[in-house]
């Protein structure tokens, strides 16, 4: 039986939204991309460009920078970063239309609640991202590996994760996606400040002296932080960090993109989370407290 063609959004169409948008746009679905004007206007002339571990084509969509193209959606994939969240959603809330799934494909914990909050009486599920990809130049998408998501249960999640499974997109309901985006947060305080400072990737930088032990401070902070919170943290963080060295050693985390290309990094809500969350908590955390700090730094650095 074949599935109905959904109409779908990119809000923040960098490499995380145009991966996945583009796998829906190939599969057939109306996809428009909200992207930055350099983005937009070569996507809009060209396609989209999406250089995979399976594939190197031009896909054809829509693309421009208007928050209103997301009228009419029947799918918004939300993936500004974090820092952006309640300004963006405020600017898509007046064009949203009554039945949209908002689905946040984001970094941190907290996204979906900051995001429901300035778009009451929508419907916005939390999902948990696993790709590596980013942006090789103006409408050029680089994709490195995986592509996985795993989804909060809401309304519209089974329709949309059938969806995004028919388009080749590896997707999960899962009842503890709490659980499942701080597992993501352990990963990324383990690595992206650690691969931002450095401007390493994964493989190299946890070759470095001492680093190993660094990270595995980190992990344990981060956990004790969650269990703190009441958040049950599913698997192996430990073996999750292993896996992801072995699975993308060749990746710059996007904290480390961020940062070479002169932009605000997302710091404050991974290693600047679990500092605050500790402060509140009475946990101290200075393994994650010393990475956030010297990100911070070299952000200031380059202002």
């Amino acid at each position: 039986m074949s599935l109905p063609l959904l109409k779908v959004a990119v809000m923040g169409a960098g490499a995380v939204g145009c991966y996945f948008g583009g796998m829906l746009a190939r599969a057939g679905h109306a996809v428009t991309l909200i992207a930055r004007p350099q983005h937009a206007e070569a996507i809009a002339r060209d396609g989209l460009r999406m250089e995979t571990v399976n594939f190197d084509e031009r896909v054809k969509l829509s693309a421009g920078s208007d928050p209103a193209a997301v009228a009419g959606a029947d799918l918004v994939l939300f993936s500004v970063k974090s820092m952006d969240t309640e300004a963006a959603g405020a600017q898509i809330r007046p064009h949203l239309a009554s039945g949209a799934l908002v689905l946040t494909l984001q970094n941190g914990v907290d996204n979906a609640e900051r995001l429901r909050a300035v778009l009451p009486g929508v419907q916005v599920a939390a999902a948990v991202v696993y790709v590596a990809s980013e942006m090789a130049g103006p409408g050029h998408l680089r994709h490195k590996g995986r592509g996985d998501l795993v989804i909060e249960p809401a309304a519209a999640s089974a329709a949309v994760a059938q969806a995004l499974i028919a388009a080749g997109v590896p997707t999960e309901l899962s009842d503890n996606v709490r659980g499942a985006l701080w597992a993501k947060l352990v990963l990324n305080c383990a690595f992206n400040a650690v691969s931002a400072i450095t401007q390493l990737p994964y493989g190299k930088a946890v070759q470095g002296p001492g680093v190993p032990h660094l990270m595995a401070d980190v992990v344990a902070e981060c956990l004790s932080v969650a269990q703190a919170e009441g958040v049950v943290v599913p698997g192996d963080m430990g073996a999750a960090c292993r896996k992801l060295i072995e699975a993308m050693p060749g990746q710059y985390a996007s904290t480390a993109q961020d940062l070479a290309r002169h932009k605000p990094t997302e710091i404050d809500y991974l290693n600047g989370l679990i500092v605050r969350r500790g402060q509140a908590l009475g946990i101290t955390t200075p393994a994650n407290n010393v990475l956030w700090a010297l990100v911070k730094l070299l952000e200031a650095k380059q202002a």
